[in-house]
C-alpha cells in the first residue's frame, strides 16, 4: 500500500522516518503523527512504545500511552506472560499495529515493563504519596510531584524508593511512620527501580462513633484530632449492633480523594482513651457558657470557659458539652468543681467532670423557689409550686444530682427560668433535692373540734364545691369549708355533728377541715315543698306548709334542671350559707307524696287583694290572697279571705295582679286542717295579635300596650312548649309590673289556623282539564298600568261636589 494512501491522512502514531515525516508535511495530510508500517504488517523498525494497563475485561484490555494522548485496544492473547500476573494500572511496552479487519490501530507484543523481585520487602513510609490524578510515567512511576517514599534496611545499608497512591494495595492510605511491606520493581529499560504493591502492616486505628445517619456516620480517631466518614458496608458485623459511643478499630482507604473508614470492628467498652484526666480536683467559676446570650449552642465545641487560681495567678480553661456531669443550666458566675483533662493526641487541656457546687446559691443573688413534684412522664414532669399557685413544668436533665431517681412527692428547691422551646412558658432549672419534710404546704393543728354540718359538699369534676361545717371558737360562731377527700368513713349528711381538725395553708393562711368524722346523725329531716320558680341557674321552692319559700341553686339539684317544672313535688335539706338558708340535695318525687289536701265542692268567685311574694318581691309575706266576691271592701275582716301559692294555680304560668278577677275553689289541708285557695283561673279577655320578632328567650308581639312600644313576653310564658316564629298568632293577656310599671304578655298560646282547601268541584274540574300542547293557550304578555304609572286600574273622577 502507499504511503499516500487515504488510509494515512488521520493516522495517530510515533514519528521516526524521514520519508513519513515528509509525508505528514504534504497537502491534503493532517493529523499525522503514525510509524512507518502498513495496516495488518509489522513496522520494519519495530519501534516499541510504552503505557499503563487503564482497564481490563474478560479477553481484552486497554493501555493508555505515556508519551501521547491515546488508548489502544489490545487483546490478552498479545501479553508474552501469564495473563493473571497483569493487574490494572502495571506499566508495559507494547508494538503499534492495526486491526486487519477494522483498520483500528491496536496494541501487540505487550510485555511488562517491570520485573518484580521474589520476595516482599519490610519498609517505613517517610513520606506521604499524594494523588495528582494523572497517568504514571514511562518509568512506572507517576509524575514526581505525588510520590512517596519508602526507606528499607540491606546488609547495614539503609535505602529509599518512590512509590505513588496507585502502588498502594487496597486503595489504603499510608502515612508517615506506617509499616509497610512491598515488592522492588525494576524497569527493564532504564534499570530504574521503585516500590509496588506496598501493603501497611501497621496496626488498625482506634476511634468512637460519634455520629450515625441513614447509611453512613463518623468516627472520632484516637490518633489525630478529627472525624472520619465511614459507610455502614464498611462495618465487619451486624450494623444494628452499632450504636452511639461504641469504641471500634479501623482501616483507612482514599475513595474520591477523601478518607474512609473500612474494615470497621467493635471493641470492648473503655479501650479507646483519648484524654488523661487528673485526679486532683479543682474548683473554678463559669466565666463564659456554652451557649450565646439569645440561648444557642455555639459552633466552637469548646466554646465554655472556666477560670481559677493557681500559684502563678488565675488561669482560664475551656470546656465542651460533653464535660459536665449532666445537662442542667449553668450560669455565669456558678461555682464548679472540675478535673483538668489533656488530649493524648494534641496535648489540649480542658475542664471535664464539671460539678455545679452547692455555696453558689449562698453567694448569689438568685431567686429559688421550692415545691413538690407531683407528676412524672417521659422525661419532664410538673411542680406543685409553694410560692406561687400554678404547677411548673420540668425536665429531668434539670436534675442536679443525676445518680438519684425522681420520684412523685420528691420535695425539690429549683430556679424558675423562660422554657426556650416555647418563651411564654416558664420552666424550673438547676433542681436540687430536699430532705423530706422540707416542704410544708399545709400546718395541720393538733386540737380537734366539733362542729355541724351545714352544707354537703357537691362532687361535679372541677365545678364541685365544698362542704361547710359551723362550729364555735370562744362564743362565737365560725364556718370552715371542707372536701369529701378529708372525711373519715360515711359522708356526713347536712345538721349531723361530727369532729375534725383544723389545716392552715402555709402559704395563704386559707383553713380547711380535715381528718372529718361523724359524731352523731342528729342531723335535720328531710324537708318537702313544691317548685315555685324557675330562672336560669336558680329557683325558690314553696314550702309544703305553702307559709314560705326557700332560695336553691341548680348546683343542688340531683338531676338536670330540664326536668323540672312549676308546681313538681321536691324533697330537700336545709343549708346554711353565711346567713342565710338554701335548699340542697333536692330529689323530685311523686305526685301527691307532699302534704294531701282535699277540695271542698263548688266554684266562687272572688278578687285577687294580694299577689305572691314571686310577683311582688318588696312584700314580706310569701302568700297571696284571694277574697270571695268581686267588690273590694276597705275591711277585709268582713269577707271571706283564703291564701294561695303556686300550686293554687291552675295555670302556674299564670301571672296573677292584686285586682285581677279569678274563680276558684276551696281546698282543706289534711294534716293541719287549714283552709287555702285552689283551681284558681283568672277572668280575662285574651288579645290576639302576631309575634314580632324572637330574640333567644323573649320576643315582642304586634300589640302596643304603651304608644309606640311594642309588648314584650319571655319565653317562659308560652304555654305547651310551643315553637313560636315571627307571624306566627297568639292569644295572651296583657299584664303590667306593680315593681317598674312595665307591661309585658302572659299566658301566650300559639293559635293554630287551619288551612283553606279546595271545594271537592273544583277539584274535580282541574283533573278533567287536558292540559297538553295541541290546545291554545292564554299568556299574560304585560299587567295592566294604571295612568299614574302604577298597577292595576283606578276609577275615574270626573266631577267632585263642592
Amino acid at each position: 500500500m502507499s504511503i499516500t494512501s487515504p488510509q494515512w491522512k488521520n493516522y495517530q502514531g510515533p514519528v521516526q522516518d524521514p520519508a513519513i515525516l515528509a509525508f505528514q508535511h504534504s497537502p491534503g495530510v493532517t493529523n499525522f503523527v503514525g510509524p512507518t508500517m502498513i495496516p495488518g504488517v509489522q513496522s520494519s523498525n519495530s519501534i516499541r512504545e510504552t503505557g499503563i494497563i487503564e482497564k481490563m475485561l474478560h479477553t481484552y484490555g486497554f493501555i493508555q500511552c505515556c508519551d501521547r494522548e491515546a488508548r489502544l485496544f489490545f487483546h490478552f492473547t498479545e501479553y508474552n506472560e501469564d495473563i493473571e500476573t497483569m493487574k490494572i494500572g502495571d506499566p508495559v511496552e507494547f508494538q503499534m499495529s492495526f486491526d486487519r479487519r477494522t483498520g483500528k490501530p491496536i496494541a501487540v507484543s505487550v510485555t511488562r515493563l517491570e520485573v518484580l523481585n521474589e520476595n516482599r520487602v519490610s519498609g517505613v513510609v517517610v513520606t506521604e504519596a499524594k494523588p495528582t490524578g494523572k497517568p504514571k510515567a514511562a518509568t512506572g512511576c507517576g509524575n514526581q510531584d505525588g510520590l512517596g517514599r519508602v526507606s528499607y534496611e540491606q546488609s547495614g545499608e539503609v535505602f529509599f524508593l518512590p512509590f505513588s497512591v496507585d502502588d498502594v494495595e487496597d486503595g489504603s492510605r499510608l502515612q508517615t511512620g506506617d509499616d509497610v511491606t512491598f515488592y522492588i520493581a525494576t524497569n527493564k529499560r532504564n534499570g530504574s527501580v521503585r516500590a509496588c504493591k506496598v501493603k501497611s502492616i501497621t496496626a488498625p486505628k482506634q476511634g468512637v462513633v460519634c455520629s450515625m445517619k441513614d447509611n453512613y456516620g463518623f468516627i472520632e480517631r484516637a490518633d489525630v484530632v478529627k472525624e472520619i466518614f465511614f459507610h455502614y458496608s464498611g462495618y465487619q458485623g451486624d450494623i444494628t449492633e452499632l450504636v452511639l459511643g461504641d469504641d471500634v478499630e479501623f482501616n483507612i482507604q482514599m475513595r474520591n480523594g477523601k478518607e474512609v473508614a473500612v474494615n470497621i470492628k467493635k471493641l470492648a467498652e473503655g479501650t479507646v482513651i483519648f484524654d488523661d484526666v487528673a485526679v486532683e480536683k479543682r474548683r473554678g467559676k463559669i466565666l463564659k457558657t456554652l451557649k450565646s446570650p439569645h440561648g444557642r449552642r455555639q459552633s466552637d465545641p469548646l466554646a465554655g470557659r472556666i477560670v481559677y487560681e493557681t500559684v502563678k495567678g488565675p488561669i482560664e480553661i475551656p470546656y465542651g458539652d460533653k464535660d459536665q456531669k449532666g445537662e442542667y443550666t449553668l450560669q455565669q458566675g456558678d461555682l464548679v468543681e472540675f478535673n483538668i483533662a489533656t488530649d493524648r493526641r494534641d496535648k489540649l487541656q480542658r475542664a471535664t467532670n464539671i460539678l455545679l457546687v452547692d455555696d453558689t446559691f449562698k453567694i448569689s443573688s438568685e431567686v429559688r423557689e421550692t415545691g413538690i413534684v407531683t407528676t412524672l412522664k417521659d422525661g419532664y414532669g410538673f411542680i406543685r409550686c409553694m410560692e406561687r399557685d400554678a404547677s411548673m413544668f420540668f425536665r429531668f436533665s434539670e436534675l442536679l444530682n443525676q445518680e438519684k431517681e425522681v420520684k412523685v412527692q420528691d420535695e425539690v428547691r429549683f430556679t424558675v427560668a423562660k422554657d426556650p422551646t416555647s418563651p411564654t412558658r416558664n420552666t424550673a432549672t438547676r433542681i436540687l433535692f430536699l430532705p423530706k419534710g422540707t416542704v410544708v404546704f399545709e400546718k395541720i393543728l393538733p386540737k380537734r373540734c366539733t362542729g355541724t354540718v351545714e352544707k354537703e359538699p357537691t362532687n361535679k369534676g372541677k365545678d364541685s364545691d365544698p362542704g361547710i361545717i359551723m362550729y364555735d371558737v370562744n362564743g362565737t360562731k365560725q364556718t370552715i369549708p371542707y372536701h369529701l377527700k378529708s372525711v373519715q368513713g360515711a359522708a356526713p349528711k347536712c345538721g349531723d355533728k361530727v369532729e375534725f381538725q383544723i389545716c392552715e395553708s402555709s402559704k395563704n393562711s386559707i383553713k380547711n377541715a380535715v381528718s372529718i368524722r361523724t359524731l352523731s346523725t342528729n342531723g335535720a329531716a328531710k324537708q318537702y315543698g313544691f317548685i315555685a320558680t324557675l330562672k336560669d341557674s336558680f329557683g325558690f321552692i314553696e314550702m309544703a306548709d305553702h307559709e314560705k319559700e326557700v332560695f336553691f341553686h341548680f348546683s343542688a339539684l340531683e338531676g338536670e334542671p330540664g326536668d323540672l317544672d312549676l308546681g313538681d313535688e321536691v324533697e330537700f335539706h336545709f343549708a346554711h350559707k353565711t346567713n342565710k338558708v338554701s335548699a340542697e340535695n333536692i330529689r323530685k318525687v311523686a305526685r301527691g307524696s307532699v302534704a294531701p289536701e282535699e277540695v271542698l265542692p263548688g266554684v266562687l268567685d272572688g278578687k285577687i287583694i294580694r299577689c305572691m311574694r314571686i310577683i311582688n318581691p318588696d312584700q314580706d309575706e310569701y302568700p297571696g290572697l284571694v277574697q270571695v266576691g268581686k267588690e273590694e271592701d276597705e275591711d277585709i275582716s268582713t269577707k271571706q279571705v283564703y291564701p294561695y301559692g303556686i300550686t293554687s294555680l291552675s295555670d302556674k304560668k299564670d301571672f296573677l295582679q292584686k285586682g285581677d278577677i279569678v274563680k276558684f275553689q276551696i281546698a282543706v289541708m289534711k294534716d293541719s286542717g287549714k283552709t287555702r285557695a285552689t283551681n284558681i283561673a283568672a277572668v280575662r279577655k285574651y288579645i290576639h295579635a302576631k309575634v314580632d320578632s324572637i330574640k333567644g328567650h323573649f320576643g315582642f308581639l304586634n300589640y302596643e300596650a304603651e304608644e309606640g312600644k311594642k309588648l314584650f313576653f319571655h319565653m317562659t310564658e308560652v304555654h305547651g312548649d310551643a315553637e313560636l316564629h315571627p307571624g306566627d298568632r297568639v292569644q295572651f293577656v296583657v299584664v303590667k309590673n306593680q315593681r317598674n310599671g312595665k307591661y309585658s304578655a302572659c299566658s301566650l298560646r300559639k293559635i293554630i289556623e287551619r288551612e283553606h282547601k279546595r271545594p271537592d268541584r273544583l277539584l274535580s274540574r282541574i283533573k278533567s282539564i287536558n292540559l297538553d300542547d295541541t290546545q291554545p293557550k292564554v299568556v299574560t304578555l304585560r299587567q295592566p298600568k294604571g295612568p299614574d304609572g302604577s298597577k292595576g286600574f283606578k276609577e275615574r273622577v270626573l266631577w267632585k261636589p263642592e
